[in-house]
């Protein structure tokens, strides 16, 4: 299979030799020709000594001189002395007769010479204009030729080959996800052993779709597949396949699989899949051509395949909701494997294999660390990784400590101190109130995630945040949706308590706050007078699908919603006001300890709030100063 495999890269190969062989031509004929020019005049060297012409007759006057050779052209002057010295000299062109009556009387032999000349040079005149000529055709013939090659080849397929001889990636190499690789590991079986599925009748899927969320390694999980397989693995991308040519996207689709059957047993691995694959025909503008003309080019590639041909169609999504049905049904796309964001578990075997090329320290614990980042990928965790490392190089320590690692999740969860920020006291003290009524709610009320940090200096875009680190869940409760709002309420509600009045600090836990309880009553059936119906629409605005149909309910009914989703933020408003009120006196605590430290943890909060029978106290203690602006972030999610 590897020799196989790499038949798709032999004519690069081939092509990249051709070029370079006509580029080191043009070298090769300017070589020759400065050779042609320069080595007659280094052949004609000689090493005769150079005298004066009055010098050299003395010579033959004295019957030194055997012979001379005389140049016609040139009065050049060649004169060979009995003890076999050789001169050379320039006389007259013409030499006078008492010269040569010198040279008779001493029987000296004279010969004239006419050099002939180089006949490359005397034609090198007239065949330098032709050969600039030509030179210039042919290099406008090549440039042509290039263009039309670029353009005859803007339909071959752009995926990269990974053969079995390029280095492995396998199943041990991805952390985590047990199921998902149990699920796909018939696919590897099958093309490795194919003759086992065929004797018992049984058919590969043609097509598997790998859907998750961004950053969980679904790339990854396909190139696994290969690595594990031992076959010739062909990685594209959606993208690649369109142009501002119409029939490019089709044409390459066609390259794809024709590069897929030349190499025998193989995986096509579509990445992004969406960009081409999404539903025809839909758009506010109608359908787009070219992307559908594609889609049905590899809907017919894929019909085409015959269930022995060892080929796997792979691709990777995360918006499964957009595809064209055509390309999800039994034939194609048979099987969905759902690449969901890991778990406790699957995070702590994530970060091992992230920190095996990093020096951390011994003390770091790292399952505590999966604990404390739920929701977070395998790309977020190689990134807060990233981050702590860059945090302890900061930091001028030679290893990653856990402080570098809480430093690093915080700064990934809620942001970068802004350390130009200066509050002034008032609005420091009404951040501390506003964040202390966070942290109070969410430590009384039994329900809400637990607070794991306090903080009044300013983080990313808020001038103070309340940290909390949900559980694991995979449903929620209407308990702890409830308890939920009322925390969102607490800062505002704190606010109002203390000083009278609420600041802009609680625009974003407002906008929480409306969305979380309408998706209560139009989604999630939680309101008594809407009743167990489900109002939400799964229609995709961009498809303009939504913008068509509109709201499928009356008017009456959306009164009737926007009264359920009021009805529940002022009860949870309520709840809200009526805890901090009794509360009164831990909510002062928590405010104090913040204007002191700035930053309290959890464990704080929850030392500061006694029991309810401890915590009463008088609420005509509380100030009513007049507010300023100040924003809030609860990063409870």
């Amino acid at each position: 299979m590897a020799s196989d495999a790499q038949g798709p890269e032999e004519q690069p190969n081939e092509r990249h030799r051709a070029e370079g062989w006509r580029r080191w031509s043009v070298w090769i004929l300017v070589v020759l020709v400065l050779a042609s020019v320069a080595l007659p005049g280094l052949l004609n060297r000689d090493d005769s000594t150079a005298v004066d012409y009055s010098d050299l007759i003395d010579q033959a006057a004295d019957g030194n001189i055997n012979s001379i050779v005389v140049t016609n052209e040139t009065g050049a002057i060649s004169a060979e002395a009995i003890d076999g010295t050789t001169y050379s000299s320039k006389g007259p062109v013409e030499l006078p007769e008492l010269d040569l009556k010198l040279f008779r009387d001493r029987n000296i032999d004279v010969e004239f010479r006419t050099e002939s000349s180089n006949p490359f040079l005397s034609f090198l005149p007239i065949l330098l204009p032709f050969a600039l000529i030509i030179g210039l055709f042919w290099w406008m013939q090549r440039r042509a030729q290039g263009q039309m090659n670029g353009i005859m080849s803007i339909g071959r397929s752009k995926a990269r080959t990974y053969t079995t001889e390029r280095p492995e990636t396998g199943f041990d190499d991805v952390a985590g996800y047990t199921g998902v690789k149990q699920e796909i590991t018939e696919i590897v079986d099958f093309l490795k052993a194919p003759e086992r599925f065929a004797a018992v009748g049984a058919r590969i899927p043609k097509g598997v779709l790998l859907v998750g969320p961004p950053g969980t390694g679904k790339t990854l999980i396909a190139r696994a597949v290969a690595g594990e397989a031992g076959v010739p693995f062909l990685s594209v991308t959606g993208s690649d396949f369109m142009e501002m040519f119409v029939g490019v996207g089709a044409s390459r689709v066609r390259d794809l699989f024709q590069t897929a059957r030349k190499l025998g047993r193989a995986i096509i691995f579509i990445d992004e899949i969406d960009s081409i694959g999404r539903k025809r025909g839909a758009g506010l503008g109608g359908g787009h051509d070219e992307r559908e003309q594609t889609l049905n080019q590899m809907l017919a590639e894929m019909d085409g395949f015959e269930p022995t041909e060892g080929i796997v169609m792979m691709a990777a999504t995360n918006r499964p909701d957009i595809l064209d049905p055509a390309l999800l049904r039994p034939g194609r796309f048979d099987r969905q494997v759902v690449v969901p964001l890991p778990e406790f578990g699957e995070r702590s075997a994530i970060l091992k294999v992230h920190v095996l090329d990093k020096k951390v320290d011994e003390s770091v614990d790292l399952d505590t660390l999966a604990k404390s980042t739920p929701g977070m990928s395998g790309a977020d965790l190689a990134n807060l990784v990233n981050e702590a490392a860059l945090h302890a190089v900061r930091s001028d320590r030679e290893s990653i400590t856990q402080a570098d690692f809480e430093a690093a999740r915080d700064r990934v969860l809620i942001g970068q101190r802004r350390e130009s920020v200066a509050m002034t006291d008032r609005e420091k003290e009404m951040t501390a109130y506003h964040e202390g009524g966070h942290a109070l709610i969410a430590t009384l009320f039994a329900h809400a995630d637990p607070v794991h940090k306090v903080t009044i200096l300013p983080t990313g875009q808020a001038l103070g945040v309340t940290m909390q680190l949900p559980e694991e869940r995979h449903a929620y409760s209407q308990d702890y949706l409830e308890d939920r709002l009322a925390v969102l309420f607490g800062g505002r509600m704190a606010e109002d308590t203390v000083f009278g009045v609420t600041s802009t600090g609680a625009a974003n836990d407002l906008v929480q706050g409306t969305e979380l309880a309408k998706k209560m009553v139009v989604e999630w059936g939680m309101s008594d007078r809407v009743g167990p119906m489900a109002w939400g629409s799964n229609n995709q605005v961009f498809l303009g699908e939504g913008l068509v149909n509109g709201r499928d309910y009356s008017d009456e009914t959306a009164r009737v919603i926007d009264e359920e989703i009021e009805r529940i933020l002022r009860t949870q408003e309520a709840r809200a006001r009526h805890a901090l009120v009794e509360h009164r006196g831990a909510l002062d605590r928590v405010a104090a300890a913040l204007l002191e430290k700035e930053t309290i943890s959890g464990d704080d909060v929850a030392m500061l709030v006694p029991a309810p029978s401890e915590a009463e106290e008088d609420p005509s203690s509380a100030n009513s100063p007049t507010s300023s602006p100040s924003l809030d972030q609860s990063s409870s999610d």
